[in-house]
């Protein structure tokens, strides 16, 4: 069982594993040994609540297929079970991201007092670079 928040987990039978081989350079296990992980999980058949399903179907990531299944592929470790494990948490830290409701900012104009600090910086400056010019005999 992944366990997203004290309310919401994912029972393992929604989440398919599969061992395959990684990629890449390797040495004599590369062509034998299936240590890479497949992850697969299906957000719309999944028991995850509908606020969770809308954010994560509504998410721009190369990781979720147009039918709505995210894909993970994990094969940084050397063994099958660092795999799946840094796969789930690859999983639930994606299903974390969306439970966040970010604040909305609202547009306020600058106040009269910064923006006399601003022009008045402004001045300072140049005045201390029209210094730097040749000087006149």
């Amino acid at each position: 069982m992944l366990i997203i928040s004290t309310n919401v987990s994912i029972p393992d039978n929604e989440i398919e594993l599969t061992a395959i081989r990684s990629q890449g350079a390797g040495g004599q296990n590369v062509n034998k040994v299936a240590s890479a992980i497949h992850l697969r999980f299906d957000i719309a058949a999944s028991s995850l609540p509908d606020f969770y399903k809308q954010r994560l179907l509504n998410l721009k990531d190369s990781r979720i297929t147009k039918e709505g299944v995210i894909v993970i592929k994990a094969q940084q470790f050397r063994t099958q079970d660092a795999n799946r494990e840094d796969a789930l948490q690859r999983l639930q830290t994606l299903i974390k991201s969306v439970s966040v409701v970010h604040k909305v900012r609202y547009a306020t104009k600058p106040t009269r007092n910064s923006q006399k600090r601003r022009l008045d910086s402004k001045t300072k400056r140049g005045r201390i670079k029209s210094l730097r010019g040749k000087v006149l005999d």
